[in-house]
């Protein structure tokens, strides 16, 4: 059993994950690891001297080939195991603008824009389906604004 718990507040330096929600055309961006025949949300590990928003950065690029995107900080979040480890992360949120082509070598062996997350084909089904609901009531509650000028174009 994982349990996530998010917080409002946390130190940059704890947080060794980033995990992305990313949205094209309201439809969720997703990828699959060419070792794994499962969907997961963009994501990884921090590298050293990076702050988690640039690994948020670079792990969307890389995974997904996006580049063009409004990219915000959603939440922190924690996953607990039964035994007892601990793991805390980053969420984001990526307004994805335009899609791009992942790098050479990726390990990501496709991407696809889904309605919702694929409920039986998840590489971790006990977390990222829980980081989508707060992304959605993150969404829901306003949280989000485009800027100005995005605003402007939909008018003219």
């Amino acid at each position: 059993m994982v349990e996530v718990k998010f917080f409002d507040q946390a130190l940059d330096s704890d947080l060794t994950f980033a995990v992305i929600a990313a949205r094209y055309e309201d439809r969720w961006l997703l990828c699959r690891h060419r070792d794994r025949q499962t969907w997961e949300m963009p994501g990884g590990h921090r590298e050293p001297g990076e702050s988690i928003y640039q690994t948020a950065q670079r792990e969307l690029l890389e995974e997904t080939g996006v580049a063009e995107c409004q990219l915000e900080a959603v939440s922190a979040y924690g996953v607990y195991t039964e035994d007892g480890q601990r793991t805390y992360g980053g969420l984001f949120f990526a307004e994805v603008e335009e899609l791009g082509h992942r790098p050479e070598g990726s390990e990501i062996a496709e991407n696809r824009l889904m309605e919702g997350l694929p409920e039986h084909h998840m590489t971790y089904p006990d977390i990222q389906p829980v980081l989508l609901q707060r992304v959605q009531q993150w969404l829901e509650e306003g949280n989000y604004r485009p800027l100005l000028e995005d605003l402007f174009e939909q008018f003219y």
